[in-house]
C-alpha cells in the first residue's frame, strides 16, 4: 500500500501583510541594482567588457570619490558627536519626557527630510542671499562670503548633510542608550568610579561598537545622497552623485554605462559600510540584551 503523501501546509495569510514590502524591496532595490551591475560591464551595443571599470581609473572619476568619501565622513562624523550628546542628553541626563518626545518626534521628520526641498531650505536660510546671511550683513557687518563660507561648496554641503545626519543618529544611538543597565552605574559607583571612569571604561566600550556602526551607516547615507547635492551645488561640485547624473543624464559627453561603473562603485562603498554597521550592531546588542 503507497504511503500517503503529508499535506501541504497552507501558506500563513500573515504573509500576506509583508507582501508589499518584498514586492517594494524587488522592483525598486534589487532589480535596479542588477540593472546597474549588468550594465556596469557592457558596451552600448549590448557586449561584454571590463572597460567601464578600468576606466573608473581617471584622475576626474577618482577626485569625484574622493570628495564624496570626506564629505561622507566628515558628515557622519560630526553627526555622531552632535547627535550622540543630544541622545545622551535625553536618555541618562535626566531631561523631561515633555522634551524628549517632541525631539524623537522631530528626528524621525528630519531624519527624511533630503532632496530638493532641503536644498532650498538652506539656500533660502545661509545661501549667498539667504535671510541669515543678509541679515548679518545689514545689522552686524558681519560678510560670510568674504570670511570664506559657501554654501555651495564642500563645507556647505557637509553642513547641510547634518541637518539629516544628526538625527538619523539620535533615533539610532537611543535605543543603545537606554540598554545600558543602571546595575553596571551602581556597581562602578560601589567600587569607587567617578562618573568620567564609569563612562570612559563601562560604558563607551559597550556603546563603541554600535557607535561605530552607526556612524558608518551615516557614511553610507550621505555617500549615497543624490537628490540634496544636485539641487544644492548643481554641476559646480565634482562628487560622485553629480558625476553620476551627469553620465547618465545624456548630456554630449555622457556615457550611460560608465555612469553604471560610476553607480557600481558607489552600490559597492556604501554596502561595505552598511555590513560594518551590521556586523557591529549586532556585536552591540549581544551587550545591551
Amino acid at each position: 500500500m503507497p504511503a500517503s503523501r503529508p499535506a501541504r501546509r497552507p501558506l500563513p495569510l500573515t504573509w500576506l501583510g509583508v507582501a508589499p514590502f518584498f514586492l517594494f524591496v524587488g522592483l525598486f532595490l534589487l532589480l535596479p541594482t542588477a540593472y546597474i551591475v549588468v550594465g556596469a560591464f557592457r558596451t552600448p551595443q549590448g557586449g561584454f567588457t571590463f572597460d567601464n571599470i578600468l576606466a573608473l581609473n581617471t584622475p576626474t572619476i577618482l577626485s569625484a570619490y574622493w570628495v564624496s568619501i570626506k564629505i561622507s565622513f566628515w558628515s557622519a562624523l560630526i553627526g555622531c558627536v552632535v547627535g550622540f550628546a543630544i541622545a545622551a542628553a535625553l536618555t541618562v541626563g535626566g531631561l523631561p519626557r515633555s522634551v524628549r518626545n517632541p525631539m524623537m518626534t522631530f528626528s524621525g521628520v528630519a531624519s527624511n527630510f533630503a532632496g530638493v526641498p532641503l536644498a532650498f531650505a538652506f539656500i533660502a536660510t545661509i545661501g549667498p542671499a539667504g535671510i541669515i546671511t543678509l541679515y548679518l550683513r545689514s545689522e552686524f557687518g558681519i560678510n560670510l562670503r568674504l570670511m570664506g563660507f559657501n554654501l555651495l561648496s564642500t563645507l556647505g554641503l557637509v553642513i547641510t548633510y547634518l541637518f539629516f545626519q544628526i538625527p538619523l543618529m539620535i533615533l539610532i544611538i537611543t535605543p543603545a542608550l537606554d540598554g545600558l543597565k543602571r546595575e553596571w552605574r551602581e556597581a562602578a559607583a560601589i567600587l569607587g568610579a567617578t562618573g568620567l571612569q564609569y563612562w570612559r571604561m563601562v560604558a563607551f566600550p559597550i556603546l563603541f561598537p554600535s557607535i561605530l556602526g552607526t556612524m558608518a551607516l551615516l557614511f553610507a547615507n550621505a555617500f549615497g545622497a543624490v537628490a540634496t547635492a544636485i539641487a544644492l551645488t548643481g554641476p559646480s561640485l565634482n562628487i560622485a552623485p553629480i558625476l553620476l547624473y551627469a553620465q547618465i543624464r545624456g548630456d554630449v559627453l555622457g556615457s550611460p554605462n560608465l555612469g553604471y561603473a560610476l553607480a557600481f562603485g558607489m552600490i559597492v562603498i556604501t554596502g561595505l559600510a552598511n555590513a560594518l554597521y551590521i556586523v557591529l550592531r549586532a556585536r552591540s546588542e549581544r551587550w545591551l540584551k
